[in-house]
């Protein structure tokens, strides 16, 4: 196996590429990147045989800022007969070198306007396929979450990759996207953010106790309240910071208090703030300067927020500004957990996490 899948927001191909390349080459493993602008995915090619299924065992997907999923590439086919399309994938995985017998099977696309027509064919294709691909034994007769994934990918009616992913190493995700419905009473959609990295970067049986009822949190760049209202909904208390007017919703449940203040210059009056959130619309590089200190000072024991991006120049932004960061909270004897990710629901932002692991006492 020569080639790694890795699945994108379109118009971000270049950013993945340029991230799969540094990593992969920091692992050892040389090769370059296909890059089709707005396609939704990049295929790095590897230089030695083998090396894909090295990325997939080796590459720790989660940290990963720009890529949604990655699967080593056992197959390609293209111009498949719409008559049968069975057939010559079950032809090609049987004789596929290095394909491992799987647990389960996702027939997606990339996440572009033009595939997504393709995902109407690739629900009704998943079940007789599914059932073949375990009359030929190469998937096991009963879902199983330990074994790996197999992939189909079809980025055109008659054209798929088909690959593997681990599990351990993976998006649990289909497309690599949680599906999340808009709350009918949330202030904006703002608040889909904020959700899905609680669903990326808190494991669900961490939730009762690190997004536990009545915590304190607070939320810089507040309204009308997207974020507060993802803390109030899990029955917190907010501190929500911002010049502008919270929805009266929020206000009425008597859980949010809010400061008409400078998101810069806040400081809770009472340093029990477990989650410090932040959608504020400031430089990337002052907004990550400021999480760094809300964590050294123990004002907050977690923190999510979001970096907006430049036009140009995106990845080695975040390279740089997330560096700063981590050196910041070494320099400050933290010790803490990491993770990026550009979300399905962000745009021309990322979202990042940082999870102190150090007992600070707030001064």
């Amino acid at each position: 196996m020569k080639q790694l899948m890795l699945y994108c927001r379109p118009g971000f191909e270049k950013e993945c590429a340029g991230e799969i390349q540094d990593r992969a080459s920091s692992l050892e493993v040389f090769g370059f990147p296909r890059v089709q602008k707005n396609s939704g995915f990049v295929l790095f090619e590897c230089y030695q045989q083998g090396d894909a299924a090295k990325l997939v065992k080796s590459l720790d997907f989660k940290s990963l800022i720009f890529a949604r999923q990655m699967f080593a590439v056992a197959v390609e086919l293209t111009d498949l007969p719409r008559e049968d399309r069975i057939s010559p994938i079950l032809q090609e995985l049987s004789e596929a070198d290095g394909m491992p017998m799987c647990g389960d099977l996702r027939i997606e696309t990339p996440d572009t306007n033009e595939a997504k027509e393709l995902l109407k064919f690739c629900r009704k294709f998943t079940v007789p396929m599914r059932q073949a691909l375990r009359g030929k034994g190469i998937l096991f007769n009963k879902d199983n979450p330990k074994k790996p994934v197999l992939h189909i990918c079809f980025v055109e009616p008659g054209h798929c990759y088909i690959g593997y992913s681990l599990p351990i190493n993976n998006s649990q995700f289909f497309m690599g996207i949680p599906r999340l419905k808009f709350p009918a009473d949330a202030p904006s959609r703002s608040t889909l953010k904020l959700e899905e990295a609680f669903h990326v970067f808190i494991p669900r049986e961490e939730w009762d106790e690190r997004l536990a009822s009545g915590m304190w949190g607070v939320d810089l760049g507040a309204c009308p309240g997207g974020w507060t209202y993802q803390l109030v909904k899990r029955s917190m208390f907010v501190h929500s910071v911002d010049n502008g007017l919270m929805a009266q919703s929020l206000m009425d449940t008597g859980q949010v208090k809010h400061h008409q203040e400078d998101g810069f210059k806040f400081e809770p009056p009472r340093k029990n703030v477990t989650w410090l959130v932040c959608d504020m619309i400031e430089k990337p590089s002052r907004v990550a300067q400021l999480m760094g200190e809300w964590i050294i000072s123990g004002w907050a024991k977690e923190a999510i927020f979001n970096l907006k991006l430049p036009m140009k120049g995106r990845y080695d932004e975040v390279l740089q500004d997330i560096e700063n960061l981590k050196v910041f909270l070494i320099k400050n004897d933290v010790k803490f957990k990491l993770q990026a990710k550009h979300l399905y629901h962000d745009r021309e932002e990322i979202t990042v996490h940082v999870q102190s692991l150090s007992n600070i006492s707030p001064y």
